[in-house]
């Protein structure tokens, strides 16, 4: 019986096209501004320092993290410090209106339905907790902060690694045998799966493959069927 659902964002939930082409040049566009006007806040500053600790270079001035930081969004990595910094600039374009969050109507529907039956739903995104708390309360079906108890971000550890599985499925109390991470990430879901959770593999714009090592679906509603008592994945 799976009790407990975690879910990626990017490419799961929502389209990767949205985070690619409008979250991500948004907060580009800004950095630069917001690093300097916002670079005396106590919160700021010690995730800029955070930057300089990762780039190895405790000297950079506000030009060269700024440069740092664009170079990182550019490259896709997935540093905490930077996260964060996206997420705050995110929430002035969804506050202001600018962009709403996409969601598939498939992933809302299914992750409604979950919620019903009493299955408890997570989210463990690269994004930060706060920011994926801002897109789920903007999103185009209106706020879905409700569904979820819980995010996890970087901080539990990479999404690549074994242990941030182990670590989640504490802190939610749950049994690896009870709980399935869907994402759109193979590697992702070999870590999980090492972890002794269940998986799925989103694969939106493909035909499944009935041989991959995951099992792969197109969408939320071929494992509709999740939470309820006995049935397989």
């Amino acid at each position: 019986m799976i009790e407990a659902v975690i879910t990626d964002i990017e490419g799961t939930t929502s389209s990767l096209s949205f985070v690619k082409d409008v979250l991500f040049p948004y907060s580009r566009d800004r950095m630069a501004e917001y690093v300097r006007r916002h670079a005396g806040d106590p919160e700021v500053s010690a995730l800029l320092d955070d930057v300089r600790r990762e780039a190895g270079d405790a000297g950079l001035d506000l030009a060269g993290v700024t440069a740092r930081l664009v170079a990182w969004i550019d490259a896709d990595e997935k540093v905490t410090a930077l996260k964060a910094l996206q997420g705050m600039i995110w929430e002035s374009g969804f506050r202001q209106g600018d962009f709403q969050a996409h969601v598939y109507p498939d992933a809302e529907r299914v992750l409604r339905a979950w919620r019903e039956r009493g299955c408890r739903l997570y989210v463990y995104s690269s994004g930060s907790v706060y920011a994926q708390k801002l897109f789920f309360a903007h999103t185009e079906f209106g706020d879905l902060t409700s569904l979820f108890d819980g995010h996890f971000d970087t901080t539990t550890g990479p999404k690549k690694e074994a242990e941030s599985y182990r670590r989640i499925a504490r802190a939610i109390a749950t049994p690896p045998q009870h709980t399935v991470f869907l994402s759109d990430i193979e590697a992702e879901l070999d870590a999980a799966r090492e972890a002794g959770l269940h998986t799925v593999w989103l694969v939106r714009d493909v035909v499944p493959d009935p041989e991959a090592a995951h099992r792969q679906v197109n969408d939320f509603d071929a494992v509709a069927h999740l939470c309820e008592r006995r049935e397989a994945i």
